[in-house]
């Protein structure tokens, strides 16, 4: 029997083998990495974790149980404001805890070149006074 041959009638067969096999070989190295990247995510969704959810909204993790996936996680969107979501429904952690700090309001020396300034009521108090006092004063 030549090599001609033996293709013509066992090429397909090696071919849907070879093929099943890189199918196989390619959905475990997907699973592993899908189950890799959630194992780091459940590590970064500690409580006051920034989040994003699948709806767009941004919040700080209150309370999420990353052994019960089943129990939904408290996330708190506004100040006072806490909603309760699928642990699923979490789509990224945007800025944990444990690798850096969460800037507050009005904090300077935390504040990037390109952040808001966030005027206080002091700050207001004296701008509306500043206002006041040109409109009451005649033009020379």
């Amino acid at each position: 029997m030549d090599l001609g041959t033996f293709f013509s009638q066992y090429g397909l067969i090696i071919l849907l083998v070879l093929l099943l096999g890189f199918m196989f070989w390619s959905s475990r190295r997907r699973m592993a990495k899908q189950k890799a990247e959630q194992e780091a995510k459940a590590r970064q969704t500690i409580p006051g974790a920034e989040v994003l959810l699948q709806g767009g909204l941004y919040g700080t993790i209150v309370s999420y149980d990353s052994d019960n996936l089943d129990q939904p996680a408290v996330v708190e969107i506004a100040p006072g404001v806490d909603i309760k979501v699928h642990s699923q429904a979490i789509l990224r952690v945007i800025n944990p805890t444990d690798e850096a700090p969460v800037p507050e309001i009005g904090d300077t020396d935390l504040a990037g070149e390109g952040a808001p300034h966030v005027e206080t009521t002091d700050e207001t108090a004296a701008r509306l006074r500043a206002e006041n006092d040109k409109k009451d004063k005649p033009e020379a």
